[in-house]
């Protein structure tokens, strides 16, 4: 059977509640801290996610700018669901408290894993949405995500993608300097953990993704604050993850 889970957090943002409730709780806003394409549209109370093939349509079941959205997606056949819930409060000095819920049923025998990549991933969204306010506010972004080879899906593959990055010793705060396409991208590692690395630059927030606990290959999901050719872009990372991961 399916089991139930809940994961909460709570972040101190650098902004005001207007600002956050607009990363949060508007389709551009969203797109430029967390994965895929939303659309948000308070008037038929939805909310649309499209990501690669998938796509969802969740019901608003809380809307008051800019203190609280909320919303659920519809149940699949094995009762696994999932709702969101956001509750932004204004704090000193123009910044925010952000409390955040993510709750529903996860599919049967992935409870474990289920917890503990779910729980660390949105300690990076979270963070993310930290550098978007702090970093690139006002700015909305591009989402390109590409996965790596199916062979990436161990936890052996992680120290390939840190060589591709230059980061043999990872350490949050280093510059970083590492090529694609033939360029060389500059930025500092902003986020750094054994299944995530964050690199911001002065254009993108970098995203790089260690999925082995769910039998998934390293991807990245990339945030790009500037003009894209999103098919070439996704290519182009697809085939940088291939050679670096081979």
């Amino acid at each position: 059977m399916p089991g139930e889970f809940e994961v909460r957090k709570e972040i101190s943002l650098p902004a005001d509640p207007s600002a956050v409730w607009d990363a949060v709780a508007s389709g551009p806003g969203i797109d430029s801290w967390f994965m895929g394409r939303h659309e948000v549209d308070a008037v038929a109370k939805r909310v649309r996610f499209r990501l690669g093939e998938l796509s969802t349509e969740a019901r608003i079941t809380a809307w008051d700018p800019p203190h609280r959205f909320a919303y659920r997606g519809p149940a699949a056949e094995d009762g696994t669901f999932d709702a969101m819930e956001f509750l932004v409060e204004a704090a000193e000095g123009g910044t925010s408290v952000l409390r955040f819920m993510h709750r529903g049923f996860a599919a049967d025998g992935w409870e474990d894993e289920y917890h503990e990549s779910f729980g660390a991933g949105w300690e990076m969204y979270l963070h993310t949405l930290g550098e978007l306010l702090r970093h690139f506010r006002g700015r909305y972004a591009a989402y390109v995500t590409a996965d790596g080879p199916a062979s990436s899906a161990r936890p052996d593959a992680w120290p390939k993608l840190l060589a591709a990055l230059r980061l043999p010793e990872p350490a949050t705060g280093q510059e970083v300097r590492f090529a694609f396409g033939g360029n060389e991208i500059a930025g500092v590692l902003d986020y750094s953990t054994r299944h995530y690395a964050g690199i911001r630059t002065s254009d993108a927030l970098y995203r790089f993704h260690e999925r082995s606990l769910l039998g998934m290959p390293i991807a990245v999901g990339h945030h790009l604050f500037r003009a894209v050719d999103e098919p070439a872009e996704t290519a182009g990372w697809r085939d940088w993850l291939a050679d670096a991961l081979s």
